[in-house]
């Protein structure tokens, strides 16, 4: 059973890896709380050493249904090193290493990101293969997941993991605060684009771009690995650096009660069990489904009853 108050205690041991490498890879978990235990584990056809490394770290915190206090252990100089010393010189240098190379495995970091703002997170390497009970039996998950092969008997692994989706979200406010409108386009191959916009009477540009998320991963029927596209710093930084805070805290912050709790309580909702990536794509570059999301917006914007001032 896992903790179900806040600030319980728990211990993951996780481990993964591929053969050959890139590969058939598979993940290991084993979750320690008090005396109990529980076993995850997991494979995917054509991966990474690393990736699986990561992989078992998010399932593990994935796994967590209320805000703990966790140790994590790996052998992975990798993973410890990357959450502890690199991630947060990636974050500020746009997901650039110094050499101004993508992050390799962004995706992962991201998600990794978003869970341990949940959590009070300490990371530990252990020495992998030395006699460590739980590491031993982590590594085992992870070779046994890595070399399971579909059989009659078995269910077949699907082709695929999650759909993929990507929203293009923007929001217009005609003043600010004013009339303001919203509008996020949904590319989910192979079914076509679709947009859905709508506007308020009496809102901020803030809050348009926010409301904006939230209405297209409104439109999502089940788990999806999602990127969202937006020119909002104000919505990727509240988003993947204060949301789970804010939860946490009780939605207050060190000045008071969040702005807007509300919108932010609804993104939290809908963000729901999606793969979630952040993009941002500045209002200057020529993106041709960003301008159009822009456009839907300010169209929506401009639709709504203007204030008449009294006199």
């Amino acid at each position: 059973m896992l903790p179900s108050s806040a600030q319980q205690s728990i211990t993951l041991y996780t481990d993964g890896g591929c053969d050959p490498n890139p590969g058939p890879g598979g993940w290991g978990v084993v979750m320690v709380y008090g005396a109990q235990t529980r076993e995850l584990s997991g494979r995917e056809a054509h991966t990474t050493n690393n990736r699986m490394e990561l992989t078992a770290a998010i399932r593990g915190l994935k796994a967590l249904k209320r805000p703990c206090t966790v140790r994590v252990y790996t052998d992975s100089q990798y993973l410890r090193r990357g959450m502890t010393s690199w991630v947060n010189g990636w974050q500020r240098n746009g997901w650039r290493t110094r050499t101004g190379q993508p992050v390799e495995n962004q995706d992962l970091w991201q998600q990794l990101l978003t869970l341990t703002a949940r959590h009070e997170v300490t990371w530990q390497w252990i020495r992998g293969h030395q006699g460590h009970p739980f590491n031993e039996r982590a590594d085992a998950l992870a070779t046994a997941a890595r070399q399971q092969r579909s059989s009659h008997r078995e269910r077949p692994a699907p082709a695929v993991g999650l759909p993929e989706c990507t929203l293009y979200c923007r929001g217009s406010c005609q003043g600010n605060p004013g009339p303001g409108g919203y509008a996020a386009i949904v590319v989910a191959p192979p079914a076509s684009p679709s947009v859905v916009s709508g506007g308020w009477p009496n809102t901020t540009n803030n809050l348009m771009e926010l409301w904006a998320v939230i209405a297209g991963l409104r439109q999502l029927q089940r788990s999806t690995r999602v990127t969202i596209c937006t020119a909002s710093r104000y919505v990727i930084d509240g988003a993947t650096r204060y949301l789970a805070e804010w939860e946490r805290s009780g939605w207050r912050t060190r000045q008071g009660p969040v702005q807007h709790v509300e919108v932010w309580q609804e993104l939290a909702r809908v963000m729901g069990d999606h793969d979630i990536v952040w993009r941002h794509i500045s209002a200057a570059v020529a993106h041709r489904e960003m301008r159009s999301a822009a456009q839907a917006a300010r169209e929506a914007a401009q639709a709504q009853p203007q204030r008449k001032d009294a006199g």
